[in-house]
């Protein structure tokens, strides 16, 4: 199959006086796994309308490759569209539903034994063959969504638009399909683009992310930056789980990271954390001292800029005794008591209450559960800390 390469340029769509997207502008390549991320409400599916033609932009257009699509009808669009209610005929066998679309392809007629050919290929790709006989209501719900997948791809559309296709399945039948609409992409190679509010889902199986809300994207990017590298503080939150504070800028110098890279070493005032706790190598000297909390971050930020720092719960250590830097000055560290321990299998998550007052999430991974030292409790006063390197600055508050 053929892909094509999708741009939205400049799309704005109103319903009355709600502005639904504001200037969209962004653009999706050829074969690429691409996700529209949000919460309910941001303009996903918006936007997924108006690139499947469902919807009209009030300004911009949409492009496949150098064609703009806008002025074509849906069944016009080299594109199909799965969405989550699955639309299937419910009176007719899964063979039937699927060879549908070529039986009325009026452009491009196939006899007979074409189209059973083509209907036992896309069957089978969707790994229902032992099911091609049976009618809608004898399937699962993530059968019928493989029969809506096979019947979108029959027609071989250059895009395949996916509409939260997995919203109504349980957890783990949702987390199986995933794996399977992953596997199809990588077989077929079109471009797919999937509109979901679950970011473990966009996490999983995208090559890029648009991160979404009241209408605007606020990032573009792969799985891994949008994770590590949060934009804005609503990605910071609406992505996994995050600590954030409120911080005031005291000094920003050039830096390099551990691989030599050029990057600025900001040092911010945190009232939220209060004062950093010792290290196991300080002096009584150096313990007295007041410091001041460090992150990196890749732009200059000017002294007195009031920011929004974040750091990752699985990036924190947490432990019953000072902490060793091994010769790092980027450390840091401040103490504190468990005030809820949950053991949760894999992971022990830690709400740990500062001495300020503040609480922080600490994830502790069990790669080998016995040997990761004494058990931490509730209660227990303990030392978190990190380094400078896995914190970030997401926000200049006063822009």
């Amino acid at each position: 199959m053929k892909a094509s390469q999708v741009t939205i340029d400049h799309v704005s769509k109103r319903f009355g006086d709600f502005v639904a997207l504001d200037d969209i502008n962004f653009t999706i390549n050829k074969g690429e796994f691409f996700s529209l991320l949000g919460p309910s409400g941001c303009g996903k599916t918006t936007l997924l309308r108006i690139i499947a033609g469902f919807e009209f932009p009030d300004d911009g257009v949409v492009l496949f490759d150098d064609q703009n699509v806008v002025p074509l009808q849906p069944n016009k669009r080299p594109s199909n569209t799965v969405f989550q209610t699955y639309a299937l005929f419910p009176h007719m066998t899964i063979y039937e539903n699927v060879a549908f679309p070529l039986k009325i392809n009026k452009e491009n007629k196939l006899s007979k034994e074409e189209i059973d050919k083509k209907v036992r290929e896309y069957v089978h790709l969707v790994q229902l063959d032992e099911h091609i006989n049976k009618k809608p209501n004898q399937l699962s719900g993530g059968q019928k969504q493989r029969v809506a997948i096979a019947r979108a791809l029959i027609n071989e559309p250059k895009v395949l638009l996916l509409d939260e296709p997995l919203s109504a399945l349980d957890a783990k039948l949702r987390a199986n399909l995933l794996i399977d609409l992953d596997r199809l992409h990588d077989q077929i190679g079109i471009t797919f683009i999937y509109v979901t509010h679950d970011q473990s889902e966009a996490l999983s199986v995208s090559d890029r992310i648009a991160v979404m809300n009241h209408g605007h994207v606020l990032q573009i990017g792969t799985p891994y930056e949008i994770y590590e590298s949060p934009a804005t503080q609503f990605v910071a939150q609406f992505i996994g789980e995050t600590n954030l504070f409120d911080a005031e800028v005291v000094d920003c110098v050039p830096h390099k990271d551990i691989n030599g890279n050029d990057d600025y070493m900001a040092t911010l005032s945190v009232p939220e954390l209060g004062k950093q706790a010792p290290l196991a190598t300080d002096t009584a000297a150096e313990a007295a001292l007041d410091r001041y909390m460090q992150v990196t971050d890749y732009d200059f930020t000017k002294k007195g800029q009031k920011v929004a720092f974040t750091i990752r719960p699985e990036k924190i250590r947490i432990t019953l005794e000072p902490p060793s830097t091994g010769g790092r000055t980027d450390i840091n560290v401040f103490s504190g008591v468990v005030e809820e321990p949950i053991y949760s299998g894999f992971q022990s998550k830690f709400y740990v209450k500062l001495d300020t007052g503040k609480i922080i999430k600490v994830y502790k991974q069990h790669t080998d559960y016995m040997d990761d030292g004494p058990v931490i409790q509730w209660k227990d006063k303990v030392y978190v800390s990190w380094s400078a390197e896995d914190a970030y600055i997401v926000e200049d508050i006063n822009k």
